[in-house]
């Protein structure tokens, strides 16, 4: 036994028949024993050290680790008991209670550092724009210098206003910068008081005023009067206009009409509908605001056109009676339509512009993402992704924010965005066909990217009404529809598709034709020529591949291409058993044919299989299971290169047992292939009529 791994048996080192249990051992067998003894001893020093020596490295490995662990126990013993040493001679709390006092101290040294950055930066800033605007005011740019100083003084408190605020203290040259604003401001009016007068002047001698439309700053710049006015007064919500319109019907009211409210009223029928529709077309129109969050400021313009109109009524320069005369008040209370309708009009000049400018032709789908003008995008009701232009990613950009402020806005701003967010879909639908006309009516990649955008428009329409009913205004959620367009779409991307389908079933007809039905495939010259149409049905449907595969979503990709399939393998099929009087050699041929036609194809029945297993272990029968439920014309296209070198008896009994049944073939085309391929016989008839029978 093994001398490692058990104890010595005594008994195996005696003879057999020395050994006797009962009696005691002979001096002799003793001594027997004790040389045997001293040689097992020997034998198992050999082996161990044989052992130790066989296994030397990891021996080695085994000691060079133990002596590494008691060397770091020891080191973290010392460790330990430094640490102790360092607790025992200063307690924990107050350990802990000093560093989280300078924690506390370095946080608020550092948010005071902040603070004082961003003091340091918003002085730069007004310093910089200070600076500007007086280059601005040197250079005759009067307007962005006033425009710049009155951006300035809503950064700046002055006088009173810095009382009211309780009083802060201040960093010193807070103060120097608000004394630069004011001398700048100063020298802006100092500025403007002199063109204007320079630009209107009175002459009392000959009672004329001389308005100039150019003044000078200095010698050398021309300042146009319109900018010297522009530059002169903010008025965004009307009060000084209304405040000198007022003087002005107040004095006509007292030193013209002499306060007669008859003359006052012929005076105002000659000039309120000029007066009005000029307040309209240069001050509210312009005033409309640009954002949905605006509408609520110009309250304070409706406001001062209603006081406005009070006033004329007072003064009678309109009918008090009559509501047609309060022309200010109603545009300003239909100021939410105006603003809509700003909106709308913008929306569909965006969504025309985005159509017509983008070129399809140079859609780069070979280099999709954010900097091409090609994107992977999701479809919302499938699990399939789709490549689309920009263009229509920023068309759908645009009707999405349509809606949501359609769901920001009161009932009649709302339904004007939800009529722009339609129209602008709808444009789409106008401008594409027409600018893609011929595109759409040839085999092009430019016709699956429309397709791809219809049906991507189509899912996501639909999804609207889901997004943003509920939040429309209750009485546009009863009117909103998206699902006519929804479904407008989706006819028109299953148009198109059909399309591409037909023209590609086109070429493949034609290239079928040229095979001349298949027939005398036994002579060379017939053969070369029927192989030469099945390489170019191959190359048609790979073309078609090329582009389809990495266009269309992938479950359209191969419901498309297993119809082009079935299509090919029907028409072959269909030419192959019309063939008549059929020679031996012939029918190896038109085999060999079907062979080659699956060899060449195989690559492309590879792509329409989902699962990666059935990839690897492709062309097996599970495969070819899955393919034939996929493209019913396949069966039997397969197993007519099988029929071909079936003997007649194998053909009769397989059509008995229904397998050519379930492959497609009717009684007709298997008799009509029995008499092609089988001399006239008794056992041909035979054969033709349990062929019948079994039919019945």
């Amino acid at each position: 036994m093994d001398v490692l791994s058990g104890s010595i048996d005594v008994r195996e080192l005696l003879p057999g028949d020395a050994l006797d249990e009962s009696s005691p051992l002979s001096v002799p067998d003793l001594r027997l024993l004790i040389d045997r003894l001293q040689i097992r001893s020997l034998s198992i020093k050999d082996k161990v050290r044989s052992y130790v020596l066989a296994h030397r490295d990891d021996f080695y490995d085994l000691f060079s680790r133990c002596s590494s662990a008691s060397s770091s126990v020891e080191g973290l013993s010392s460790s330990l008991s430094d640490a102790l040493g360092l607790l025992s001679d200063r307690p924990l709390d107050l350990e802990i209670e000093a560093l989280v006092s300078e924690i506390r101290d370095k946080r608020r040294e550092l948010v005071e550092r902040r603070e004082a950055l961003e003091v340091v930066r918003t002085l730069s800033a007004i310093h910089s724009q200070l600076t500007l605007a007086r280059e601005d005011l040197k250079g005759g740019r009067l307007v962005a210098a006033a425009e710049a100083i009155r951006n300035l003084r809503k950064g700046m408190i002055f006088g009173s206003e810095k009382d009211e605020g309780g009083g802060f203290d201040e960093p010193a040259v807070y103060g120097f910068l608000r004394k630069d604003w004011s001398e700048c401001f100063d020298e802006l009016q100092d500025v403007l008081a002199k063109n204007a007068l320079s630009c209107v002047q009175y002459e009392p001698e000959s009672s004329k005023l001389i308005v100039r439309s150019l003044s000078q700053i200095g010698d050398t710049q021309n300042v146009e009067l319109r900018m010297v006015l522009e530059a002169m007064g903010e008025d965004k919500d009307g009060s000084f206009l209304y405040s000198r319109l007022r003087q002005i019907v107040n004095f006509v009211y007292r030193f013209i009409c002499f306060q007669n409210a008859d003359w006052m009223q012929c005076f105002g029928k000659l000039t309120w509908p000029r007066m009005s529709d000029l307040i309209i077309i240069h001050f509210l129109s312009k005033a409309v605001p640009d954002a949905a969050s605006k509408v609520i400021g110009f309250q304070n313009i409706v406001k001062c056109s209603a006081e406005f109109e009070t006033f004329l009524k007072e003064m009678k320069l309109i009918q008090s009676t009559d509501s047609n005369e309060e022309k200010l008040s109603h545009y300003a209370h239909n100021v939410e339509v105006h603003f809509a309708s700003r909106k709308r009009n913008e929306i569909l000049a965006r969504s025309r512009s985005l159509l017509l400018q983008f070129n399809y032709d140079l859609l780069a789908v070979s280099d999709v993402g954010p900097n091409s003008s090609a994107y992977i995008t999701d479809l919302l009701f499938q699990s399939d992704k789709c490549i689309v232009s920009k263009a229509v990613l920023d068309l759908m950009e645009l009707v999405h924010g349509a809606l949501k402020d359609a769901c920001l806005s009161p009932a009649r701003v709302a339904k004007e965005f939800y009529h722009a967010a339609r129209d602008a879909l709808l444009l789409y639908k106008a401008v594409i066909p027409i600018k893609l006309g011929k595109q759409l009516d040839s085999i092009s990649q430019v016709a699956i990217v429309i397709y791809n955008e219809c049906q991507y428009l189509s899912e996501e329409v639909l999804g609207l009404a889901y997004e943003y009913r509920t939040d429309f205004p209750s009485a546009l959620q009863k009117q909103a529809l998206f699902l006519d367009i929804a479904l407008n779409f989706h006819q028109i991307a299953e148009n198109i598709l059909q399309k591409q389908v037909h023209l590609v079933s086109v070429s493949l007809r034609e290239a079928i034709d040229g095979a001349d039905g298949f027939q005398n495939t036994h002579q060379p010259q017939h053969y070369e020529s029927a192989k030469f149409s099945i390489e170019q049905i191959v190359f048609i449907v790979e073309k078609a591949r090329i582009m389809w595969e990495r266009l269309l979503p992938a479950s359209t990709y191969k419901r498309t291409m297993c119809t082009i399939l079935d299509s090919v393998f029907s028409e072959i099929a269909r030419d192959l058993l019309l063939l008549d009087d059929l020679a031996a050699e012939e029918t190896l041929q038109l085999q060999r044919l079907i062979q080659i036609t699956i060899e060449n194809l195989s690559s492309l029945l590879e792509s329409l299989i989902i699962d990666s297993v059935e990839k690897q272990n492709f062309l097996n029968e599970a495969t070819w299971t899955h393919l034939d439920e996929k493209i019913p014309s396949l069966p039997k296209f397969r197993k007519l290169a099988d029929l071909y070198d079936m003997p007649l008896k194998s053909i009769t009994l397989v059509w008995e047992s229904g397998e050519l049944l379930s492959c497609g073939f009717t009684s007709c085309e298997i008799e009509n292939f029995v008499k092609a391929i089988f001399a006239d016989s008794p056992l041909r008839k035979e054969c033709l009529q349990r062929i019948r029978n079994a039919s019945d």
